[in-house]
């Protein structure tokens, strides 16, 4: 399982058209808990060609980002890692943070109530929330569960939280975590991007200011991957790309996550 806030501008959220009738599908959770489930069923099978085999360079690692100097009071410091910073967006579009300042407390806290979220009964999720895609809550199932040929193996519950706080009543310590952990992860979010601006040759806040992130959208989204009785043939999450400005990924032990470099297609 993992937990996203994507921070971005209100004017490039995605359109209103309305979608199609949801289809009455059931919870990978349902269905990985079925008695004796040993294979897929066929609407979960992605065919072959779909896979991409994941590639690792050992002598490129994923960047590494030291918040604690992105903010440093020294200007060279500052200087070197937003070099460093913007390197990592131009080649690899992704980068790890360190010393970002969120308590590990804090990320624990925020993935062990999104895994209480799945554990509701499931008459109690459905009733959570919408289906539209801006609708405050949403809970469900797959990658786009009212127009997939083929269905991802993943449920999801995403909900607002800037520039208004939503959260669902259940379970009772969900508006708490979520609301502070999305006011700290902003604060990160925030900072990158000011690095980013700077890494541009723009002013610190240009792109802040320009976009209006003081009102710009900001959501968690949490997914949960139960166990699939047949991996080689299912996907949690198809090849994509995510459409706000910027990410803050948080996982737990259980890996899973590829990345596409510049140097692999």
């Amino acid at each position: 399982m993992a937990t996203t806030a994507p921070t971005g501008s209100p004017l490039s959220q995605p359109s209103l058209t309305q979608p199609p009738p949801p289809r009455k599908l059931t919870t990978v959770k349902v269905l990985s808990e079925s008695p004796g489930l040993s294979s897929i069923p066929s609407i979960y099978t992605f065919p072959k060609q779909t896979y991409h085999e994941p590639v690792s360079d050992t002598k490129e690692p994923i960047p590494t980002i030291d918040f604690s100097l992105l903010t440093s009071s020294h200007p060279d410091q500052r200087s070197k890692t937003i070099r460093e910073l913007g390197i990592a967006c131009r080649d690899w579009g992704f980068f790890m943070v360190t010393n970002h300042g969120v308590p590990e407390r804090m990320m624990k806290a925020i993935i062990e109530v999104c895994r209480e979220f799945f554990e509701l009964p499931e008459e109690e999720k459905r009733g959570i929330g919408g289906k539209h895609v801006l609708d405050p809550i949403r809970s469900g199932t797959s990658f786009n569960e009212s127009v997939d040929e083929i269905l991802c193996w993943r449920d999801y519950v995403k909900i607002f939280q800037h520039p208004e706080f939503h959260s669902p009543n259940k379970p009772p310590s969900f508006r708490e975590i979520a609301l502070e952990y999305s006011k700290r992860v902003r604060l990160v979010a925030r900072e990158i991007i000011r690095g980013i601006s700077e890494s541009l040759g723009l002013e610190k806040d240009y792109i802040d200011e320009t976009l209006n992130l003081e009102n710009g959208l900001q959501l968690i989204a949490a997914n949960l991957y139960p166990p699939c009785p047949q991996p080689e043939l299912a996907m949690g999450l198809p090849p994509h790309s995510d459409h706000g400005l910027l990410t803050l990924l948080i996982q737990n032990q259980i890996g899973g996550l590829q990345v596409q470099h510049k140097a692999n297609g």
